[in-house]
């Protein structure tokens, strides 16, 4: 289980209060109205935000003080994060060793989560090689070969068409469900939490609440996520 208890989260002069538990394996939704501090929530499960006061936990285990390389994390953000001089595989491969200095083992990883997202063949080919579907496919590898317990999605797919956008989303929850892995994801759009997501959490209002499930608290939404939806 993954708890934030009594958390206070400082993000610049904006501080997001959290006080919550997402059970092992869930696969849960963030949204909110911009600015609400959604991405603020799951960089400080990362690691990359302090806390003000609170601690966080992973399956009774605190992290609050563990850098972010030193948590059962994987992080993937909305712009990819991919390096234009590297090939498809060495970004891959920067999920285990930011040197690229790769066992055979680890090179075999990194051509598996290529084949697991269906990239096979395009390990030598840089991103300005590939498509944009392509790209987001390949930073979704990188997350994959780390084999971490929580995977943290910041809005990856964007600025992907709708029904690439459906296929990336299918694509995570598929390796999630695989790896038993737990899943935060970022979200604008409420027909990616209702496809993806078992749950949701509400940011709001200075608050990240605990999460209820996603058709509950999208087809009852309260006045602050009624407001942002429209």
């Amino acid at each position: 289980m993954l708890k934030l208890d009594r958390t206070r989260i400082e993000n610049g002069t904006f501080t997001l209060a959290a006080d919550l538990e997402i059970p092992r394996g869930a696969r849960v939704a963030v949204i909110g109205p911009s600015g609400a501090g959604k991405s603020t929530l799951i960089e400080a499960i990362a690691g990359f935000l302090p806390l003000v006061s609170g601690r966080v936990l992973w399956r009774g285990v605190e992290l609050t003080d563990h850098l972010p390389g030193k948590r059962p994390v994987a992080m993937l953000f909305q712009d990819g994060n991919l390096f234009p001089h590297l090939t498809a595989a060495q970004n891959v491969g920067l999920g285990l060793n930011p040197n690229l200095r790769l066992s055979d083992g680890e090179h075999a990883r990194v051509q598996q989560a290529l084949e697991r997202v269906g990239l096979a063949g395009m390990e030598s080919r840089k991103p300005a090689a590939l498509s944009g579907g392509q790209q987001s496919r390949v930073a979704l590898a990188r997350v994959l070969v780390q084999g971490r317990d929580i995977l943290l999605l910041d809005e990856p797919f964007a600025a992907l068409g709708p029904a690439l956008k459906a296929e990336m989303l299918d694509l995570v929850a598929e390796l999630a469900a695989e790896s038993g892995a737990t899943l935060l994801m970022v979200s604008h759009d409420p027909n990616d939490a209702r496809r993806i997501a078992d749950q949701v959490v509400l940011v709001a209002e200075g608050t990240a609440h605990p999460p209820r499930p996603t058709a509950e608290l999208l087809d009852n939404p309260p006045p602050a996520l009624k407001a942002y939806l429209g």
